[in-house]
């Protein structure tokens, strides 16, 4: 996978993002397809699927910096995966509702 922090980026805000803009970002970063792959798929030019791409890439991270709830998000799932060996059944509960966010 190209990047997966693009990826989780795409789970936390990803509803923002145009339809299209989501769409070819998702191809991009979560189906490893290459630009090119994305171009003729979609029957636009190479550049085309670089730019939407850059340009959805970018609002992610500016959400983000405004917002901070993807590295939110990560900390919880790391966090919940330690406390999980503890084989507590109400922590585990929890954690699985946090896990399926």
């Amino acid at each position: 996978m190209k990047d997966l922090y693009v990826s989780a980026l795409l789970d936390v805000y990803g509803f923002v993002l145009s339809k299209k803009q989501r769409t070819l970002t998702e191809y991009y970063y979560n189906d490893d397809l290459s630009l090119s792959e994305i171009a003729e798929n979609e029957g636009i030019t190479r550049q085309g699927v670089n730019d939407l791409i850059k340009r959805a890439v970018a609002q992610l991270n500016s959400l983000e910096e405004k917002c901070g709830y993807c590295k939110s998000f990560l900390k919880l799932k790391e966090l919940s995966a330690e406390v999980k060996n503890s084989n507590t059944e109400k922590i585990n509960e929890i954690l699985d509702i946090i896990d399926n966010l």
